[in-house]
This record gives C-alpha cells, sequence and structure tokens, in this order.
C-alpha cells in the first residue's frame, strides 16, 4: 500500500496535493496530516548536552575552552603531558604529580572506571586531568564508580572537549607550562592570566606535603592473581628503611615480594635514626618537584651513602646525584609516560619504561667513580647510576611500573644482591 502525508505549512497546500492523490482514483493510498508548530512564546529549551563551561588559561597567553567533570573552581599548576595508553587512576595518585595537571595524550579516557585496589596512595594529589573525550559509560568487572565521581569526591577538577594535540605540541615546541583551570565565571581572562605568570613549581618543597607523618610498617606483597616474576626470589629476609618522598604503593609491594621487610619512614626522617634501625638497605623513594628545593633530603641521603646499600628511584634519584656533588636540571617537558625506551649498559638490552619526572642529574657533574649503568633513548639523558664502592643504585625511572611495562622488575632483586653482598662482608 502506498502512503501520503501533508503538512500544513508547507509552500504547496495540503488541498493541492489532496487532490492530485484523488485524481488517481486508487484505493492503494491512505492520507493523513501532520500539523506543525512553533511555539517561540515558551523561552529556550535548556540543551540536552553539556555546553563549555572552563577555562585552562596557560602563561603563553592562550585560552583553551573545555566541559568540566570532577570538581568546580579554580586551581593553578603546571601543564605536562603523559603518552600512557591505560593505568589513569594510577596516575591520579601518584604522588609524583602534585602541583601538576596531566594532560593524556590518548584521546579516550574514563571508559573502565575506577576501582579501589589500583590506587598508588592515599589520595589523589594532582592539581586537574586534562583530556579530549570523556567516557559516557564504563564497562569493567572491577569497575566501583565513573571517572567524574571519583574526582568529585577528591576534590580534584577535570576537564575534557578540548584539543589535547594542540596543546601537547605546544607543550613540547615551547616547555611545560604554567595554566589555570577554571569554572567560576567570576573571574575573567585576565585575572586567570596574571595568577598563572605569578605562579612558580621551580624551587618549591612539594614533598612535604606528600610524604607520610609518622613512620609505619608495610607487609603486604604483590597478589598471587597479579603477581608475574618468582624467579631470583631470596628466601633470606632484609630489612629495608623506605624514605617517602611521595612513594608509591607498588614500589613497596615489589620489595615485599622479593622478600624485604619494609619501615616507610617521613621524608625529613634524620640519617642518624636510620642508622640505628640496622637496616639491610636504605631506599629513596619516587617523589614530586624540584630536588633542590629539598635540602634537608639531600643531607639524610649524603649522610647515609657509604655506610649502608642504598637505592634510589626518580626522585630518590636525583637526591643521590645531588649528595654526590653532582647537579640535576629542569628539562624542557619532562618524561611523563609508560613507553620510554631506556638502554641497559650494563646488560647491553632496551628496557621499556615507566617515567614520570620533570627533571634529570647531570652526568658530566658526577665525580669519578660514579657510573651512568642506564640511558634514556629519546634524548640521551641520565637514567641510571651505580658506585660498587659506595654501595648504590638509581634509576630515573619506575621499575614497579603500574602503570607500564615489567621490563625492569628485576633491579628489585639487584637491590637483593647488593645488600646479600655486605651481609657477607659483616
Amino acid at each position: 500500500m502506498d502512503c501520503a502525508f501533508t503538512t500544513t505549512h508547507n509552500a504547496v497546500s495540503a488541498t493541492a496535493i489532496t487532490n492530485f492523490y484523488l485524481s488517481k482514483k486508487s484505493s492503494n493510498f491512505r492520507f493523513f496530516t501532520v500539523k506543525c508548530s512553533n511555539n517561540l512564546s515558551a523561552g529556550l529549551v535548556e540543551r540536552p548536552w553539556k555546553v563549555a563551561d572552563a577555562r585552562l588559561v596557560l602563561e603563553d597567553g592562550s585560552i583553551w575552552k573545555a566541559k568540566s567533570f570532577g570538581a568546580r573552581g579554580t586551581q593553578v599548576g603546571e601543564v605536562v603531558f603523559n603518552t600512557s595508553l591505560t593505568g589513569y587512576q594510577e596516575i591520579l595518585t601518584d604522588p609524583s604529580y602534585a602541583g601538576q595537571f596531566v594532560l593524556m595524550t590518548n584521546p579516550h579516557i574514563g571508559n573502565t572506571g575506577v576501582n579501589f585496589d589500583d590506587e598508588e596512595s592515599v589520595q589523589c594529589f594532582l592539581a586537574g586531568l586534562v583530556i579530549r573525550s570523556l567516557s559516557i559509560s564504563t564497562s569493567n568487572w572491577r569497575c566501583k564508580e565513573t571517572l567524574g565521581d571519583y574526582l568529585a569526591e577528591r576534590n580534584i577538577m577535570g576537564i575534557y572537549d578540548v584539543d589535547t594535540r594542540a596543546i601537547t605540541r605546544r607543550l613540547r615546541e615551547d616547555g611545560s607550562l604554567i595554566g589555570v583551570l577554571s569554572t567560576e565565571d567570576s573571574k575573567s581572562d585576565e585575572e586567570l592570566l596574571k595568577m598563572s605568570r605569578t605562579w612558580d613549581i621551580v624551587g618549591v618543597d612539594l614533598i612535604s606535603g606528600v610524604s607520610c607523618k609518622s613512620p609505619y610498617e608495610w607487609v603486604d606483597r604483590t597478589g598471587s592473581d597479579w603477581e608475574f616474576n618468582n624467579n631470583g626470589r631470596s628466601k633470606e629476609t632484609f630489612n629495608v628503611v623506605a624514605y617517602d618522598f611521595g612513594i608509591k604503593h607498588n614500589i613497596l609491594r615489589r620489595l615485599a615480594s622479593y622478600g624485604c621487610k619494609i619501615t616507610v619512614v617521613p621524608s625529613t626522617w634524620p640519617a642518624s635514626e636510620t642508622l640505628k634501625m640496622k637496616p639491610d638497605g636504605v631506599l629513596f623513594s619516587n617523589g614530586p618537584g624540584d630536588p633542590s628545593a629539598v635540602p634537608y633530603a639531600v643531607e639524610a641521603v649524603k649522610e647515609l651513602i657509604g655506610k649502608v646499600p642504598v637505592f634510589g628511584i626518580c626522585m630518590g634519584h636525583q637526591l643521590l646525584g645531588q649528595a654526590l656533588g653532582g647537579k640535576t636540571f629542569k628539562m624542557k617537558f619532562g618524561h611523563h609516560g609508560g613507553n620510554h625506551p631506556v638502554r641497559n649498559l650494563r646488560k647491553g638490552c632496551v628496557e621499556i619504561s615507566a617515567q614520570n619526572h620533570n627533571y634529570a642529574v647531570d652526568p658530566e657533574s658526577l665525580p669519578k667513580g660514579v657510573e651512568v649503568t642506564h640511558v634514556n633513548l629519546n634524548d640521551g639523558s641520565c637514567a641510571g647510576l651505580a658506585s660498587s664502592k659506595m654501595k648504590l643504585m638509581s634509576l630515573q625511572y619506575h621499575p614497579e611500573a603500574s602503570p607500564g611495562p615489567h621490563d625492569s622488575d628485576t633491579v628489585f632483586g639487584e637491590f637483593i644482591q647488593l645488600m646479600k653482598q655486605e651481609k657477607v662482608k659483616a
């Protein structure tokens, strides 16, 4: 059966169309009329989609309109980009991001939601999250809540529907930039720009804000469902003091899985108190910011070098560099991601690594007897140090990953061997 319909607002009248089909004298036509009307007097109807309600103002004067999620308000921080494809929850809870807006280069974020097992610390320390596309739904068997709800509960701002590729290119060309993120209409662009140009992250002690306040014992190992390396584990137990400069939980889990009994101490813990605890080794953890801003930590490291085996990770690596008399410098845009190639000079192999740092050690400034063991293949920067005489080793990146590859996990076994050798000498 054929159908025809007419509308009362067309230029051709409904009557003319009806008469045309009646002239065909066919019983196969059925007619109906649709009446259309516009009620403009009802006012504007609220749009069914979210509109831009946030601004990211960078110190170079650029203004980026976006949509907000998570918390609302105004926040200032250093904008860095992270190239990891997965692991946004571990990134959110990494204390090393304190004072920074993290821009994810992977465009689609939030699709797996959030769970409470993947957190790397007790809270979120970053200033905010910048993404291209926020997933409208979650699909993962471990999901407990959405990313937006998770950030809102922790008072962390987030924005999406912003050109993250363009911002990343700007950061690569100009270096890391200070930015202000705001959802407040009462603040003008000029006010936000002034905020971005009067705030600085260089020389600020960010470690004291993320470190624990008193010592505690850590016992949790990597869960059996997630364990990926059972080779070469020592049956001995080694007592390790871990300095918390912003330590990630998975560093502690990996140490415990390798047979360490761990006491975590605050960043200001005196070296003399550490030596009274008679540890088999000392770990200097990752942490945020400028190593030159924490001279008290450098002094503690300096007092412990040569007296006990030590292992530095990320910030700990930089503090070791300064304690040895070397210099550190701020990189153009740093290393942030789970796909950085590093050459292991001792083993003659390449490891894909997870990294998060804006500062690096200048190898030319180090004294004789200190060996550069790892080199970043992207820019040739120093990624690892060692000295058998001073019983020390360090990595600029994260061997525990979370998120990222497991290529460098065996370095925890090397730390065990360093402590074992010292035990034999004793």
